[in-house]
C-alpha cells in the first residue's frame, strides 16, 4: 500500500467466547445467531417473535424516572487526532480509532454510566457485501487518486462493522404563523421591438395579503444521532432505516462488533430533533398560507406529547488518510445506502484543464483558418 493511504484496524469489538472450543464467537449479519468461525458451532439469539416498542415519556424521564431507566459502565477513550470517543471493553489494552487510524492511547481511558440502549437494528448487510459497495462507488468517483481504488480493492478486512446511538422523538406540535400570501395576476405591456415595431407582452406582476393562523403536524421516530464521531450530515445521509424492524436491545447482536455509547444527551437531542422538524413545518405554513407564492414572516411552535427511545443503528466504517486528510465511507448495514468522504487528484484535474484548453485552442485555430 502506498504511503498516501493509511488503513485502519480496530480492537474495539464485544465478543462472547463459544462454549466448545473457547474461540470468539461473532454475530452473523442477516441471521439469528452467534457463529463461530473455526468449529463451526452456531449460538442462537434467543428473540420474541415480534418486538413491542415502548416509548418513554420525555419530561417524566427527566424529572421523575431517569434513576430508575436501566444503565451501564463503559469505558470511553477520545482520539488525539479526529476527537472521536470510541467504547472500549474492559479488557482491551490497544486499539485504533476507527474513525481515523490513530492509535488510541488506553491508559487516558474515562469510566462512566450511561442509558442502556432498549433496541437494536442487527447488521443485515455482511462485510463482503459492505466491500463490494465501497468498490463500486470508489470506481464511480471522478477525479479521484487511483489510490483510492486501490485502496477500496484491499479494503475487505479494513472495514469495521459498528453500532452507532441515536434518540428518536416522537412529538406533535402547534404553531401559530404570520405571513404573507402572494397572488399572480397578469397585465399586458406595450413595447418597441429592436427594429421599432409596436410589440404586447404579458407581465406577471404580484398582489399581497396578510397571513395568519395555526397549523398542526405529528412527527414519529425523528431520528438523532447521538455520537460526535461522526459528521451529523453524513450520518443523515444514511436514512431512512428500517425502523420496524427493531428488535429489543442484546448483548449477544454486538459480538464481534464495535459498539459507540451517546456523546450527545437527551435534552441536546431533542433540540437537534427540532432543527430536522422545523422545514416540516414551515412546509405546512406555506401550504396553510395558500396562495402563488408565500412569505413567512414568524411561526411560533410548542411542541406536545414528546416521547424517545435509544436505540443502536448498524454501519460499516472505513476510514483513510490521504496526503494527511483523513476521509471516511460509510455503509447503512440494513439497507445497502453508502456515503462517504472523497479526495480529489490535482494531477487529473489540471490534466482536464489542459485538454479542455488544447481543444478550445484547436477549434479557435481552425476556425481562423477558415
Amino acid at each position: 500500500m502506498a504511503n498516501d493511504f493509511n488503513e485502519v484496524t480496530a480492537e474495539t469489538g464485544n465478543f462472547i467466547k463459544c462454549k466448545d472450543c473457547g474461540a470468539n464467537l461473532k454475530y452473523l449479519p442477516g441471521t439469528s445467531y452467534l457463529n463461530c468461525e473455526y468449529c463451526g458451532a452456531k449460538n442462537e439469539i434467543e428473540s420474541k417473535q415480534q418486538t413491542e416498542i415502548i416509548e418513554n415519556d420525555f419530561e417524566s424521564f427527566l424529572n421523575e424516572r431517569s434513576h430508575l431507566e436501566a444503565k451501564q459502565e463503559i469505558v470511553t477513550v477520545k482520539c488525539t487526532n479526529c476527537a472521536a470517543s470510541t467504547t472500549l471493553q474492559p479488557n482491551v489494552t490497544s486499539s485504533t480509532c476507527p474513525y481515523c487510524d490513530t492509535p488510541l492511547v488506553v491508559t487516558n481511558a474515562s469510566t462512566s454510566t450511561v442509558i442502556k440502549p432498549s433496541y437494536i437494528l442487527p447488521f443485515k448487510v455482511d462485510r463482503k457485501e459492505a466491500t463490494q459497495k465501497f468498490i463500486s462507488w470508489a470506481g464511480g468517483l471522478w477525479f479521484a487518486p487511483n489510490k483510492l481504488k486501490v485502496y477500496a480493492q484491499q479494503s475487505a478486512e479494513k472495514l469495521n462493522g459498528l453500532y452507532m446511538p441515536y434518540w428518536t422523538y416522537d412529538t406533535t406540535t402547534v404553531s401559530d404563523y404570520t405571513g404573507m400570501r402572494g397572488v399572480h395576476y397578469y397585465v399586458t405591456e406595450t413595447y418597441r421591438d429592436s427594429e421599432g415595431k409596436t410589440q404586447t407582452r404579458q407581465v406577471q406582476r404580484t398582489n399581497w395579503y396578510p397571513a395568519s393562523g395555526t397549523v398542526h403536524n405529528e412527527f414519529d421516530d425523528v431520528l438523532v444521532v447521538s455520537s460526535k464521531s461522526l459528521p451529523e450530515k453524513l450520518a443523515n445521509e444514511l436514512e431512512p432505516w428500517d425502523l420496524p424492524e427493531l428488535v429489543s436491545y442484546n448483548d449477544k447482536y454486538l459480538s464481534g462488533f464495535i459498539t459507540e455509547s451517546y456523546q450527545v444527551d437527551l435534552t441536546t437531542g431533542f433540540e437537534k430533533a427540532k432543527e430536522r422538524i422545523q422545514p416540516v413545518i414551515r412546509s405546512t405554513v406555506q401550504s396553510d398560507i395558500g396562495g402563488d407564492v408565500q412569505q413567512v414572516k414568524s411561526i411560533n411552535s410548542t411542541y406536545n406529547d414528546i416521547t424517545f427511545k435509544h436505540i443502536l443503528l448498524p454501519v460499516w466504517l472505513s476510514s483513510y488518510r490521504y496526503k494527511d486528510k483523513v476521509y471516511r465511507f460509510l455503509v447503512n448495514a440494513r439497507t445497502g445506502e453508502v456515503q462517504g468522504e472523497r479526495p480529489y487528484s490535482a494531477i487529473k484535474i489540471v490534466l482536464l484543464v489542459i485538454a479542455v484548453l488544447a481543444a478550445v485552442g484547436t477549434v479557435i485555430f481552425f476556425f481562423q483558418k477558415r
